[in-house]
């Protein structure tokens, strides 16, 4: 019932461009009316950072640039497109996609077969780029553009 009232609130979605507003709200209401218990984790944890962090928090992702937060997944949304998300995943080092596996099914990788998938996709480091000057990076991107036009580098 819950997703089914997730699926016929487009209109809300549309109007606030977030579905996670609107599946908040759909949770804390089925908590308050059916007893459901959920949990929703704070956007502050610094375990589990997300696109807010890296797009409002500096300070935060110096730190996590550093290696100084206790965090263990990146959920990068607060980001307008896959193109982005990838980029500044990129210039993170949190990601290990071969670039000839992304956006490609499983036959397309290997046709004809399943086996052997994530060694021809998954690299066991991180395949660092720099893309712009004015987002966080592990390495420094001070010679690529900014993404925000009249944005400094990050550092």
């Amino acid at each position: 019932m819950l997703f089914r009232t997730m699926l016929y609130s487009g209109d809300l979605i549309f109007s606030t461009r977030s579905h996670q507003q609107i599946l908040v709200t759909l949770l804390a209401e089925a908590n308050s009316l059916t007893g459901l218990r959920v949990k929703v984790l704070s956007r502050d944890r610094e375990e589990l950072p997300s696109g807010y962090h890296y797009h409002m928090d500096k300070d935060f992702m110096r730190k996590f640039v550093k290696g100084d937060t206790n965090s263990y997944i990146f959920h990068m949304c607060w980001t307008l497109n896959k193109d982005d998300k990838l980029k500044f995943l990129q210039q993170m080092g949190m990601w290990y996609v071969n670039d000839q596996c992304v956006g490609k099914t499983t036959s397309e990788i290997l046709p004809g077969k399943h086996a052997g998938v994530v060694d021809a996709c998954c690299s066991a480091e991180p395949l660092f780029t720099c893309h712009y000057s004015d987002k966080a990076s592990i390495k420094s991107c001070r010679d690529s553009p900014p993404k925000d036009k009249g944005q400094g580098s990050f550092w």
